[in-house]
């Protein structure tokens, strides 16, 4: 009751305050700088907030303190764009983080005032080392993997001083005044199938034109292209919404796929350039493997085992990863690669993001550059990270199977190859029917969470992520195989009272029959070969494409297989799609999404399949394009 004086004054308009310093009339009004321009004219003067990676420059804040210098550090320099996110903290003494910044801050401003000599500096000792590889070893060392080296040096430097949108703006002027102006003269009913024409034709004359060779004949190549159109068809039968497949990314897909592997499989230089990485994935083998030899000993680590073969070499690879991560090369890298398929396959940018970056890092960890997005991620969306992540190998696990000897030009080019594939069997399978949040734009937000101080620190980061992958590869692969063991183990038991003992009755050997015509598609000779690539596969399938690749290297059952049939089993196998992946990748994405989970595991079996026919259709291209698979493909002896 005693409040009800100076409350009926508020109501009549006269507010006595007790205390004079907090009248409003007394107060200080003022606008602050830090609100956006809309604040003001929306005629309020409160704090605006705003979520997402895109943030608009009108609402960062401008920071208009005056502090003490000696405890005032600095601030460089920053583009508008890289002004986008920034917050100054201001401390009232200088700790070693301070003196860190104040270091790079420094740093950075010597770097920018010196960074054209620098530049220079850079591009004289690799054109010197270029210049000097082609007269010392003119004879026996090759000239494109040092030129191409030296180019992309060259055009990175270039692009510092030049703006790229001076090479992009001409290559757009020529495209909408070639391809363009032919594409708006056909009609729009007939564009999908004139796209599907000249795919077709590319495929029938990149295949048939050449010469046959040893088992490699047309009437094989004729299997495979008819395998290929067969597994497309019965996508497009089961597709979960027919009328929305965008027929563009299925024949983009399909023919970027083909035309990757008639690049390295039809000429030297593409041959070469595919070696080249290959051999350089597979020196980093030896690298884990000092590792090894001082943990146990040299004995030790040249074992053909799973355990000190291949989890050293991912655990190492990860942590190179993470460094190369630090320093900005993978996001610039990945985001290159992404725009190109973003624009080629019309995919939303997280998708491409993704296609782009599961190849070099892995099924799980690619996801983990579009963390933001994986929760609001359309069903469509999901699929094809899931189809991306089972259609393809990581660069890791790369580095080890190429220590089992097999073909390293085959296990690179087809990591590549069913990235294209992923995407046109995904989206045939599961077309975009929604609105997607990336659609239009490529981002790569930062990870802020997991930010490294230094290289140093990214590299311990990165160990004990690798740790932990690693961990979870064995885990499931103890917890997966030992439950395939129990079903094989209650199969065989039951096949022994119906006389099914050679071969024992198992998971594998139900599902050999089952790719058995799929061997066939697949153009794989009819000369007896045909159920033991489907026994790889369906090993594969059901354990994991280690176990198929240490088979077909090791195993005398496979010893005398035809060249042409090594070859597409090494492509059929080159892909994580197996059950044991399965769980990896629900796993994953329901930690990067809880919310997600019931979508993630709804969808997950038929990324399954998506991602296997997609590793399987590389396999259809390789025995479309090979002609002379002997030198190829090397079976390494066999481990005693």
């Amino acid at each position: 009751m005693a409040d009800s004086a100076p409350q009926q004054n508020a109501v009549d308009g006269i507010h006595h305050n007790p205390d004079p310093a907090l009248e409003p009339a007394h107060q200080h009004q003022h606008h602050h700088k830090h609100h956006s321009s809309r604040v003001d004219a929306a005629g309020h003067d409160d704090a605006v907030y705003t979520k997402g990676v895109n943030l608009d420059p009108d609402l960062v804040p401008v920071q208009d303190h005056t502090h003490d210098e000696k405890h005032h550090i600095p601030t460089p320099e920053y583009s508008d764009h890289e002004k986008i996110g920034q917050t100054d903290i201001v401390r009232t003494g200088i700790d070693s983080d301070e003196a860190d910044s104040q270091r790079r801050w420094r740093f950075g401003i010597a770097y920018r005032h010196y960074r054209a000599f620098v530049h220079i500096f850079i591009f004289l000792l690799f054109t010197g080392w270029w210049i000097a590889s082609l007269i010392l070893h003119r004879n026996d060392k090759n000239w494109v993997v040092p030129f191409l080296l030296w180019l992309a040096i060259t055009i990175r430097l270039f692009f510092f001083h030049v703006p790229i949108r001076y090479v992009s703006n001409a290559i757009k002027w020529v495209w909408q005044r070639t391809a363009l102006v032919i594409y708006a003269r056909i009609p729009p009913k007939a564009r999908t199938p004139a796209g599907a024409a000249v795919a077709l034709a590319t495929v029938l004359v990149g295949s048939f034109a050449s010469e046959e060779s040893a088992d490699n004949t047309r009437e094989n190549r004729a299997v495979s292209l008819f395998g290929m159109l067969v597994i497309l068809f019965g996508f497009w039968i089961t597709s979960n919404n027919r009328k929305h497949v965008n027929w563009r990314t299925v024949i983009g897909g399909m023919l970027g796929q083909y035309i990757i592997g008639l690049f390295v499989l039809r000429t030297g230089v593409g041959y070469d350039i595919f070696k080249f990485i290959a051999d350089r994935a597979g020196d980093l083998l030896g690298f884990a493997h000092d590792g090894v030899a001082f943990l146990t000993t040299a004995d030790v680590a040249a074992l053909p085992w799973f355990f000190f073969g291949v989890i050293p070499a991912i655990i190492f690879f990860i942590s190179l990863v993470q460094v190369l991560y630090y320093i900005g090369f993978i996001q610039w890298f990945i985001k290159k690669v992404a725009t190109f398929v973003f624009w080629a396959l019309n995919a939303s940018g997280a998708e491409a993001v993704v296609a782009a970056a599961t190849p070099f890092i892995g099924q799980g960890e690619s996801a983990m550059l579009v963390r933001p997005f994986v929760p609001h991620m359309t069903n469509a969306e999901l699929h094809q990270v899931l189809t991306c992540g089972f259609a393809t190998i990581s660069g890791s696990v790369l580095v080890g199977y190429i220590g089992l000897g097999l073909n390293a030009e085959a296990l690179v080019s087809s990591c590549i190859m069913s990235i294209p594939a992923s995407l046109a069997i995904s989206k045939l399978r599961y077309p975009e029917t929604e609105e997607t949040l990336t659609a239009g734009r490529v981002v790569i937000p930062d990870d802020d969470e997991h930010k490294a101080e230094n290289a140093l620190h990214a590299f311990a980061n990165g160990a004990w992520l690798g740790i932990k992958i690693g961990g979870t590869i064995i885990a499931s692969l103890l917890c997966i195989l030992g439950a395939v063991g129990l079903i094989n183990g209650l199969l065989t038991w039951w096949g022994h009272y119906i006389n099914i003992n050679h071969p024992t009755l198992t998971l594998q050997t139900i599902l050999s029959y089952v790719f058995y015509p799929v061997a066939f598609l697949l153009g794989v000779p009819r000369n007896g070969d045909l159920l033991r690539v489907a026994k790889l596969i369906a090993e594969k399938v059901i354990t994991n494409e280690y176990n198929a690749f240490n088979a077909m290297a090791t195993d005398p059952y496979y010893e005398d297989m035809s060249p042409r049939s090594q070859l597409i089993a090494t492509y059929a196998l080159c892909g994580f799609g197996n059950i044991g992946s399965l769980g990896i990748q629900i796993g994953i994405l329901s930690q990067l999404a809880p919310s997600r989970g019931g979508d993630v595991s709804r969808l997950a079996l038929s990324a399954l399949i998506s991602g296997v026919f997609s590793t399987l259709t590389s396999a259809s291209v390789a025995g479309l394009v090979v002609t002379t698979q002997l030198s190829h493909f090397t079976r390494p002896p066999a481990s005693g």
